[in-house]
């Protein structure tokens, strides 16, 4: 299953909802990468493998499954997270990048590839199952974002 869509982080339309810079943006990506937890409901904990300078290999665990990934980073540009297949999980990847669509306009593409199925009778109502959940978890992402910049973790 190939899913792609894009959530708008700063719309100059929008008074209501504060900017983020690009920077507060790669620092919540980077803050997904390094500790996941507040980003992924049920992850119960998150080692770090191995540390390169653009790449991390990471062992997540969620309950009794445990999901191994390599993240990718670009620095400022995206951060992809590669994830095993095993007999608890699909396997695929996530890859989110910072976009500038227009002058003050920030939005954040998520692009997901797995090993599941797109057609087929229940496969198809699972994979659109499936893309609404990715897509609540893309807003969440964002919302914890705005969390961290907020907080001022930042600085």
């Amino acid at each position: 299953m190939i899913f792609e869509h894009v959530v708008v982080v700063n719309d100059p339309a929008d008074p209501q909802v504060s900017d983020l810079s690009r920077e507060e943006l790669w620092f919540g990506l980077l803050c997904r990468a390094e500790d996941p937890r507040p980003f992924l409901p049920g992850l119960e904990a998150c080692t770090i493998l191995e540390r390169h300078e653009t790449s991390l290999v990471r062992e997540l665990q969620f309950g009794s499954a445990v999901i191994r990934d390599r993240v990718t980073l670009v620095p400022m540009e995206s951060v992809s997270f590669e994830s095993e297949r095993t007999e608890e999980h699909a396997g695929g990847t996530l890859t989110i990048c910072i976009e500038e669509p227009a002058a003050d306009q920030l939005v954040l593409r998520f692009s997901y590839r797995t090993t599941l199925p797109e057609s087929g009778g229940d496969d198809s109502r699972y994979a659109e199952f499936v893309k609404s959940a990715y897509h609540q978890s893309d807003l969440d992402t964002v919302r914890v974002i705005r969390m961290i910049a907020e907080s001022g973790r930042f600085h």
